[in-house]
């Protein structure tokens, strides 16, 4: 995040996997094919296969985004007991076309969205050690979280306005593991000051919009975790 006199909007991880702070680690902008090479490297740690996740990403760019938003909500069905996330009513997460059909990548993905729902209520209510995020994180993924949360609440800031998140892109491994790429667009959500709860409204450039890749493996509750959790500014995916 940058000083107070030009901040710049909290995302969720704004480095490679080290780091979630701009704050706390130099980014290293990457080319497009290493990009890519990159996220097939994370999405298929432990995998037997994978050969057409790089095409599955190259497909990313001219999706539709007009689709309805959907709810990150558990479904009736769901047996797992999940903690209570509500984000305050000046912000809003809206996922666009996270519905593919598939039961398994459908649960994927709106654990991905819970995920979400849960980092973004985490810098809001200010405290890092929120259940939710052991609950939808595991891993070095949860230590970074907790260590993104901390860094953004110690700089006096919380979150603002509306994110968007667009694009997903689901491979499923095996029964227990799953891969993620998808873009978040933070061209209306804003940093903002906890004391005075004055916005910081800064201009939308490429680095407004960002690119994630996830690797998520399923706990004994049914929860896919997020285990994984890579970012690029401005990737050429996910800008319009």
């Amino acid at each position: 995040m940058a000083k107070p006199s030009a901040p710049r909007i909290p995302s969720l991880l704004l480095t490679e996997p080290m780091s979630h702070g701009e704050s706390t680690v130099k980014r290293r902008p990457l080319p497009v094919a290493a990009a890519l090479a990159a996220t097939a490297a994370l999405l298929l740690t432990a995998c037997g296969s994978g050969d057409d996740s790089s095409k599955d990403n190259d497909k990313i760019a001219g999706a539709d985004t007009g689709d309805t938003e959907t709810s990150a909500s558990p479904d009736a069905t769901d047996a797992a007991s999940r903690p209570r996330v509500t984000l305050p009513d000046d912000l809003s997460d809206n996922f666009e076309s996270w519905k593919t059909g598939d039961t398994t990548q459908d649960a994927v993905l709106a654990d991905v969205a819970r995920r979400v729902d849960a980092t973004n209520y985490a810098i809001t209510e200010g405290n890092a050690k929120l259940p939710a995020l052991s609950f939808y994180y595991s891993g070095t993924a949860l230590a970074d979280a907790r260590d993104w949360v901390e860094s953004i609440v110690k700089e006096g800031y919380s979150i603002t306005g509306t994110n968007r998140y667009y694009n997903p892109k689901v491979d499923v491994f095996d029964s227990s593991s799953a891969g993620v790429v998808y873009c978040e667009d933070q061209s209306k959500a804003y940093a903002k000051d906890r004391k005075s709860n004055k916005v910081h409204k800064t201009a939308v450039t490429s680095n407004s919009y960002v690119l994630y890749t996830a690797r998520l493996e399923k706990d004994k509750q049914g929860v896919w975790q997020t285990t994984k959790l890579t970012s690029q500014r401005g990737h050429k995916s996910c800008t319009p």
